[in-house]
């Protein structure tokens, strides 16, 4: 680990990064997906180094905080012959490579990528001088899942479908939006090659912004799509093939047999796969669902905040070894699967999940509960987002159940580290002015419009304030939605007004 003076912004397992309480280490684990040899390592190394306790994060990494002690080469070489540490350290801190956490399960699912997760791992493994690219480069492959992660954010994204008349699954590239482009399965490590050439390519000779290395949304907006996959094409063997002229009807010759852009020939129109058209639930992968192996299932597990115990690693880990195939997955919401359970352990395995501490429920308060870091742990916030969320849930939990997933999200600060786009509840830490006092407090958003958060229905509500405003809302939409209907749902077909009167008026007799 380098020097604290040299530590950058990004972490990685290599490259810790400052916070407020501490040291900050994040392991890369490409799709997620981890043994439980790994998983036993994993506990030791926190149980040696820090405070016993470690993070799923949105990018479906484990971290550790509060490191006390560098961590020593003996530990370091352990790591990387059980497959947890790069094998070159410059790369490290590049984001972590996201799949859907049922890859290869899936009974849904078109392709199995994680193949492809493995392959440019390996890719980025031996290509050092993509460590000049912003450590926020981010790549993501869905196979077609339920469980999807299309609508996550990544830098690129390729996307599993089928096509309407023949048996073959192609990928369709997006970058910030749908390319019109479609890829050959095997064509896929090329591409992302070529894509990041070009990208390093635009670093080189670009400033940096705030200190910090240009992210593609950046060349994106000077160079424009168009202009950045003419670069990528010059760097490829074969063409690319567009299913529409999207990046190209400016171009006259654009759709011309001969162009160096084919747009459409030979294409055949593509189908919407995997609920593509809308949101993802958080919550879809909790709970037991069968495989698309015959006789075997995957139980969703949730971890409040994303909050693992080592203990817990290492029970959960000899669960996985005793009763299923030794797998855990991690996924971008915070939680892990146990997959490959055959159906006669089901009840078992939920009893042993059950004394560790933790549950597979998607209605529980706690299950679809995301933090950031919190003041405890970062500058930026206004509060403490971490301690508030789980007294949140505890005082809730006292006074109503609920009978559909809702998730709740508190961030720090406007930046939104934690989640990225609104779904249920959003509550945006700020700090509050009562008299010659500043207390902690937050502004309260609910729904899918008007991003990033969804529409403020409170404002200025202080941390002591906030349980009983998220009752209400809560009182309110169980009394008042159509059957099965989200509460983002429910939010978004009600007026503003009307929902702050709803949330707000106290002539509703909701005990």
């Amino acid at each position: 680990m380098l020097a604290l003076s040299e530590l950058p912004t990004c972490p990685g397992l290599f490259y810790g990064s400052r916070a407020r309480d501490g040291i900050l280490s994040r392991m890369r684990i490409p799709g997620g997906i981890l043994n439980a040899q790994q998983c036993r390592t994993i506990a030791d190394l926190v149980d040696r180094y820090s405070t016993g306790c470690l993070q799923v994060t949105n990018r479906a990494n484990l971290q550790i905080r509060d490191l006390n002690s560098p961590v020593s080469d003996e530990v370091w070489q352990d790591l990387l012959e059980l497959g947890l540490a790069s094998r070159r350290v410059e790369v490290d801190p590049i984001r972590n490579i996201m799949a859907s956490p049922t890859a290869g399960i899936d009974r849904q699912q078109l392709l199995d990528t994680r193949p492809l997760v493995k392959a440019w791992d390996d890719y980025l493994q031996t290509h050092s001088e993509l460590s000049e690219l912003s450590p926020k480069f981010s790549i993501g492959f869905d196979g077609g899942e339920s469980v999807s992660i299309r609508d996550l954010r990544n830098d690129i994204l390729l996307a599993a479908e089928g096509r309407s008349t023949k048996s073959e699954i192609v990928f369709r590239l997006h970058l910030n939006g749908d390319t019109g482009i479609l890829i050959q399965e095997s064509q896929c490590i090329s591409v992302l090659a070529a894509l990041a050439s070009a990208y390093l390519e635009y670093t080189k000779n670009r400033p940096r912004i705030d200190g910090k290395k240009p992210r593609l949304r950046h060349l994106l907006a000077d160079w424009g799509a168009e202009s950045y996959l003419e670069r990528v094409q010059q760097n490829l063997p074969f063409l690319l093939q567009y299913t529409s002229c999207t990046f190209l009807k400016n171009r006259q010759d654009a759709c011309s047999t001969n162009s160096e852009f084919p747009c459409g020939v030979g294409i055949l129109p593509a189908r919407s796969i995997a609920s593509s058209e809308k949101s993802i639930p958080n919550h879809q992968h909790l709970g037991i669902y069968p495989q698309q192996q015959s006789g075997f299932s995957y139980m969703g597990i949730a971890l409040p905040l994303g909050k693992l115990e080592s203990k817990q690693l290492r029970n959960l880990a000899n669960l996985a070894q005793n009763l299923a195939s030794g797998t855990l997955r991690l996924t971008p919401w915070q939680n892990l699967l146990i997959s490959d359970i055959p159906n006669s352990q089901l009840f078992e395995v939920k009893q042993q999940v059950a004394d560790v501490g933790l549950h597979s429920s998607a209605t529980r308060l706690d299950s679809c509960l995301v933090a950031c870091a919190g003041s405890s742990g970062c500058a930026s916030a206004a509060t403490d987002t971490q301690s508030h969320a789980l007294a949140m849930v505890r005082d809730l939990a006292e006074k109503l159940t609920i009978d559909l997933p809702i998730n709740i999200h508190f961030s720090g600060c406007e930046k939104s580290c934690a989640q990225h786009r609104p779904i249920d509840i959003t509550l945006v830490g700020i700090q509050i002015e009562r008299g010659h006092e500043i207390i902690e407090g937050y502004n309260i958003y609910a729904g899918r419009k008007d991003l990033p958060f969804g529409r403020q229905i409170f404002q200025r509500v202080s941390a002591v304030e906030m349980p009983g405003a998220i009752e209400r809302m809560l009182r309110v939409y169980q009394r008042f939605r159509e059957p099965l209907e989200s509460f983002g749902e429910f939010v978004d077909r009600q007026a503003i007004d009307q929902l702050q009167e709803l949330f707000s008026t106290e002539k509703w007799n909701l005990k």
